[in-house]
């Protein structure tokens, strides 16, 4: 099997802030009479607060519908697990707006794939795009027009090869049942575990709660402050530590950084995720400038953590993919991009990460080794605060990791 790679740098383009039937003004564009819409479906700012602010930044750009622009946002439940059908009938609902044209949806929760097959019943010119899918690939790729995941297999072995050359012993995955029981997640681990073995670290698994249960964010929370200084004292210093929720990379963030430990990137890594909260960082003057944000983000690491202990990406995943879905969306209803062009894509997600390193491909059915034509996955170069970028994208990933078959 050959993974087939495609890299993106400083393939960037001047941001067009005009669209067919709509005008600019003061730095945002509005829609006329006539124009069409995008529906954006994010979280909140306590479960994914990234993934929100890339929809505030096309708000930004294009205008919000209530005020004739081209964006209609809105936030499903933080314990989306339990209210699915409200999820699902609020993008469904969404299709009732007839000059609506996109609906995307990040991260793509559970019941993603149902309300777009409901969305497509309707109203089936309606593209619909899922960011960072939660369910089964085979389940989201039957009825989005394209879903797109950080490169889970890739990664499983970049974050490992990573932690060592920062100088982990030990590898902790953090996690629970739900996130272990997703084919992109649950894939992961395994291919973290096997990689930890190939290059000489110790893998191990805790469970910590999940954030959608009965104990809630603050519980979850309050959980991993009290559980790393334990394991830190277990496991020791020398222990890199990855956790599969947004939730808890915060206070995941902090007790390393009072107690010592590693942290590679984030499951879906950014400058944002974590470190304002568990570093105490005001980044109110920086925001929307990631270049800015990286810079006071790492002086502020560095001067109260060390340099070579935490990393990130330079440019947050969860905000690209809303912004560079909708983007690519755009692009398609305006006629400038392609459906199921790869390039077309790369170019609206490079548009919000100018000269970033991109790698990833076709996502590829480990089972049948069929690659699926509308479900691509990416990664990015890990950055180390105080250190720089880790050449992760150039990396050659062995061939047996794309091998690894998911087992629930």
């Amino acid at each position: 099997m050959t993974k087939r790679l495609l890299t993106l740098a400083a393939v960037l383009a001047a941001a067009s802030m005009v669209f067919a039937g709509g005008t600019q003004e003061a730095g945002k564009t509005t829609a006329k009479a006539g124009g069409f819409h995008i529906g954006v479906v994010t979280g909140t700012v306590s479960q994914s607060e990234d993934d929100l602010r890339g929809a505030e930044e096309l708000i930004k750009r294009y205008g919000a519908v209530k005020t004739g622009g081209m964006i209609q946002h809105i936030t499903y439940p933080d314990d989306f697990m339990s209210q699915q059908e409200t999820t699902i009938s609020q993008i469904v609902a969404l299709a009732d707006d007839p000059a609506m044209k996109a609906i995307v949806v990040n991260q793509a929760v559970p019941g993603t794939a149902e309300a777009f097959k409901r969305v497509k019943a309707k109203r089936p010119d309606i593209l619909c795009f899922a960011g960072e899918a939660h369910e089964d690939p085979l389940v989201i790729q039957s009825s989005a027009d394209l879903a797109i995941n950080a490169d889970f297999i890739s990664r499983g072995y970049t974050i490992i090869w990573a932690a060592k050359q920062m100088g982990a012993k030990n590898f902790v995955h953090i996690s629970f049942p739900r996130h272990m029981s997703y084919e992109s997640l649950g894939l992961r681990r395994q291919i973290m575990e096997a990689a930890c073995k190939d290059l000489g670290l110790n893998f191990v698994f805790e469970t910590a709660p999940d954030p959608t249960s009965d104990v809630g964010v603050a519980g979850a929370q309050q959980f991993i402050l009290e559980k790393v200084p334990q394991w830190i004292q277990k496991y020791g210093k020398e222990t890199a530590f990855f956790c599969t929720n947004d939730a808890h990379t915060e206070p995941l963030l902090k007790q390393i950084a009072a107690f010592g430990g590693m942290f590679v990137e984030a499951d879906l890594p950014s400058p944002l995720m974590g470190y304002p909260g568990a570093f105490g960082i005001d980044l109110s003057a920086e925001a929307g400038n990631f270049p800015a944000i990286l810079k006071k983000v790492e002086s502020t690491v560095v001067a109260k953590a060390g340099a070579g202990k935490f990393g990130t990406w330079a440019f947050s995943y969860g905000f690209t993919v809303t912004a560079g879905l909708g983007e690519y969306a755009k692009r398609i209803v305006e006629g400038t991009a392609t459906k199921g062009s790869m390039s077309d894509l790369y170019k609206s997600l490079g548009e919000y990460t100018p000269g970033a390193k991109w790698n990833g491909g076709s996502y590829i059915d480990a089972n049948t080794g069929v690659r699926a034509k509308n479900h691509t996955l990416v990664y990015m170069d890990t950055y180390i605060f105080g250190q720089g970028y880790l050449p992760t994208t150039s990396l050659e990933v062995p061939e047996k990791y794309y091998n690894i078959k998911f087992s629930k």
